[in-house]
């Protein structure tokens, strides 16, 4: 060769010989171009130097990789249909994803955040029937719904509204004790007293409940033993002094419950907490022996007059009308029962307050995403426990 074209070949890389296509055809396996460095180096093989950087004046025309050959997939396996020495020199590439994997790509999901289940409704399953999905959340509302919250924080959360009314099966439990009071009436006292019992520890047990207290044996048994004792008193005194009786009865056991509350060793909000729940149950309770110290007459007027208001009350009816209907019955009971009874027309006044204070009672317990448990006690009980001061105030005013 000439000096002159040796000068301009210098700086040029070799031609590759026959040994090295033969190597650059061993590494165009995988879809790998057939340069030093694609594969790692095998046993027998020679490393081939680095050349320096900025050696390569333009780039090498390397032979074109020989096609792979089909892998065979019937067979299972990556390495299925592929001779011994190509799955050697083939030991460190990556696994060729499979049809289910190219499908989904894991570049297209790997950020997407996972799709909700959706919600479904408890309340239904609690009354037994089948739960259905939720969608969509009602604002906060005083006409109520019909939806039973299981969590209440989530429900307050999402926007619904806190007041769930009884419902109809709280409502007939609550005129068949309000129609059982007002027969017991009729008979005495001592017949008064069993389905009284019943109704003071329906009182306790729900106001606790209601609350969010639970389980609370001691407050429940502190406040029924307070009813037991009230309603002890109102008997051993004369039907004047009952009121006395009553109201000593409470005073004793604010009093009570404050010391075994000042005893306890939990924190000072639950203490306040349990304070306030105890006084509040035991004052329920114990004002249901307001229906020992009234007359028998305004007992039986105001117990029938509540228990067909709350039977009203839970008509399928818009709010509005259905608070006027039930406090028109609640008054039209009160006539007719007080024209069978030594009341006569003033029956008409007990029944309208006594219906009152019986949708006072639901609303009551129809507050805070109340449970079943809630409906089947307090929902049943506060609509009479609230009436019997005011028939025992009014069957005095009107007696």
């Amino acid at each position: 060769m000439p000096a002159a074209a040796a000068e301009q070949t210098a700086y040029l890389p070799p031609y590759p010989g026959p040994a090295q296509e033969a190597a650059a055809e061993q590494t165009a396996w995988g879809h790998l171009p057939a340069v030093a460095g694609g594969l790692p180096p095998y046993p027998g093989q020679a490393q081939q130097p680095a050349a320096p950087e900025g050696w390569f004046r333009d780039e090498v025309q390397t032979p074109a990789p020989a096609p792979a050959p089909a892998q065979d997939w019937s067979q299972g396996g990556q390495g299925a249909g592929m001779p011994a020495a190509a799955a050697e020199q083939t030991a460190y590439i990556p696994p060729y994803p499979g049809p289910a994997e190219q499908s989904a790509p894991a570049e297209e999901t790997a950020y997407m955040p996972p799709v909700p289940a959706p919600e479904r409704d408890e309340a239904a399953a609690e009354d037994g029937a089948e739960p259905v999905e939720v969608t969509a959340w009602s604002p906060a509302t005083l006409a109520g719904n019909t939806l039973r919250a299981v969590d209440p924080a989530q429900a307050r959360a999402e926007g619904r509204s806190p007041i769930i009314d009884p419902g109809p099966q709280s409502a007939i439990l609550t005129a068949a004790l309000g129609l059982l009071l007002a027969v017991a009436a009729a008979l005495g006292q001592y017949a008064l007293l069993v389905p009284l019992i019943a109704l003071q520890g329906l009182t306790a047990a729900g106001w606790f409940r209601l609350n969010g207290m639970w389980p609370a044996r001691q407050g429940i048994a502190l406040a029924f033993a307070g009813a037991v004792v009230a309603d002890v008193a109102v008997l051993a005194v004369d039907r004047t002094y009952g009121p006395g009786a009553i109201v000593g009865t409470l005073g004793a056991w604010v009093l009570l419950t404050l010391v075994l509350q000042l005893r306890s060793h939990a924190d000072p909000d639950e203490r306040m907490y349990g304070l306030m729940a105890s006084v509040a149950s035991a004052a329920l309770a114990i004002i249901c022996a307001g229906y020992l110290a009234a007359g028998s007459a305004a007992v039986t007027v105001g117990a029938a007059a509540v228990a067909v208001a709350v039977f009203a009350r839970a008509l399928p009816l818009p709010t509005a009308p259905s608070v006027g209907v039930s406090l028109a019955a609640a008054a039209g009971a009160g006539v007719a029962v007080g024209g069978l009874t030594s009341v006569g027309v003033g029956g008409a006044l007990i029944g309208l307050v006594c219906g009152v204070c019986a949708l006072v009672g639901l609303r009551v317990a129809a507050y805070d995403y109340p449970s079943k448990f809630v409906h089947m006690t307090a929902g049943v009980a506060l609509p009479l426990a609230a009436a019997a001061p005011a028939v025992y105030l009014i069957g005095r005013v009107v007696g």
